[in-house]
């Protein structure tokens, strides 16, 4: 009776651990934190995120990130083509069944030094496990191992085989005017991508041309075939010859950085952007050269790669009315409420979370319609100059019959503008 009873209290101590342990590893799945999240080609963190299998330089993609978690983080990494409006596809011939999932990711340990996080990631895309038969938009998603519906973190990036050669022109349009304010905003560009189509491709099944100013992937310039306006219209020779326009680009200005690597500088856990300055517009003057919209972070082995609160300040002109938001390489050049500046006797603020290094970003206006952001303007506070040196990042999108039909991008340019 004796032995029964302790072989029970066992199985019910070892049941009760087991419990434990299992809610312990639950509870740190739902605290678990992703942080300072990338994507880039190559081997450059700078490099726009794409896979042109054309191009040997840029074959593969490297997705890497940190962790904030009490225990070895338990994720996987799961791809999907998407359409053009970047909606996975759920046809199973386009889901790259065995190949869409790198499991069981590997982690390293940050320097105990560090504050912000422990874990640190970094893969490189494609591999044995991976792959992208085709070209087109790309998702990736960070999901829970047990449960896949858990999705940590998700990212953007394009794979392209370009078959069809685009001829792509930038040209300068606008005046300098009499009017400082007006002249400034009046400095457009125009770009045409030409191309002559292969006979084994339908004319029909063109659908329209995408133009990605460096990382802006959530503001494309599209020029589609449904529409034709004074500034995007295309042109068709009934053959096999297209043309696609965009005008009234402006260029804007320089991104302005903050620079957080040195450590004698920037050595207490909240500091300014901008090392004892209060920063202003930029209307009327021309930024020094950035990273495209890029970043440049100090290597996760690095002792003195912490997180730190970075405050944004800004003292905007009086006749700014609208609220004024803070974009950049650290939030993926998306305008959102969470970050909205708030106004402190008319000096804006607003202290963003980020690991050493440096970040390029801008601030832009916009009014909150209907819950969303419009009229977002992005040189009011910042010039329009077109000695600013861009990424234009050029795709057409084909509509391809192939597995059950998807959104297939068949042309690739990227173009720079403006010189220093």
């Amino acid at each position: 009776m004796c032995r029964n009873i302790l072989i029970f209290l066992k199985a019910k101590i070892l049941f009760l651990i087991f419990i434990f342990l299992f809610s312990e590893q639950f509870i740190s799945a739902q605290n678990l934190e992703i942080k300072s999240l990338r994507i880039y080609s190559s081997e450059d963190q700078r490099e726009f995120r794409i896979i042109d299998l054309s191009d040997h330089v840029h074959k593969g993609i490297t997705i890497e990130f940190d962790v904030q978690s009490r225990f070895i983080p338990n994720i996987n990494v799961e791809f999907r083509l998407c359409d053009s409006q970047w909606n996975p596809y759920d046809n199973a011939f386009l889901t790259n069944p065995m190949y869409n999932t790198e499991h069981n990711l590997l982690f390293d340990h940050l320097p105990s030094t560090v504050r912000g996080a422990i874990f640190h990631y970094s893969g490189t895309f494609p591999n044995n496990n991976v792959t992208f038969p085709f070209s087109g938009k790309w998702k990736f998603y960070l999901v829970d191992t047990q449960n896949r519906d858990l999705i940590y973190g998700t990212g953007k990036f394009y794979v392209v085989n370009p078959v069809v050669k685009l001829n792509v022109q930038l040209s300068k349009e606008g005046s300098e005017g009499d009017l400082p304010d007006l002249a400034a905003l009046s400095r457009t560009f125009a770009i045409s991508a030409g191309f002559t189509l292969p006979d084994s491709l339908f004319p029909a099944n063109v659908m329209h041309v995408e133009i990605i100013t460096n990382r802006k992937f959530n503001y494309p310039i599209i020029i589609d075939r449904s529409s034709y306006t004074i500034d995007r219209f295309y042109e068709w020779n009934a053959s096999n010859k297209f043309s696609f326009t965009a005008r009234n680009i402006r260029p804007g200005n320089e991104y302005r950085q903050t620079d957080t690597r040195d450590i004698g500088k920037y050595n207490s856990p909240t500091v300014n952007a901008k090392f004892g300055d209060i920063e202003t517009s930029n209307f009327f003057t021309k930024g020094r050269r950035d990273f495209n919209g890029g970043s440049l972070l100090l290597t996760y082995k690095n002792e003195n790669a912490d997180y730190m609160n970075v405050v944004f300040k800004l003292r905007p002109p009086e006749n700014i009315k609208s609220p004024i938001y803070l974009v950049g390489a650290f939030n993926d050049w998306t305008v959102s409420p969470e970050y909205e500046m708030f106004d402190n006797n008319g000096l804006m603020n607003l202290p963003v979370r980020l690991k050493r290094g440096i970040y390029d970003y801008q601030f832009v206006t916009g009014d909150v319609i209907n819950n969303k952001i419009e009229n977002i303007e992005w040189e009011i506070l910042e010039g329009n100059f077109w000695e600013t040196q861009n990424d234009y990042s050029i795709f057409l999108f084909y509509r391809t019959e192939e597995k059950g039909g998807y959104d297939k991008i068949i042309g690739y340019k990227k173009i720079m503008s403006g010189a220093l």
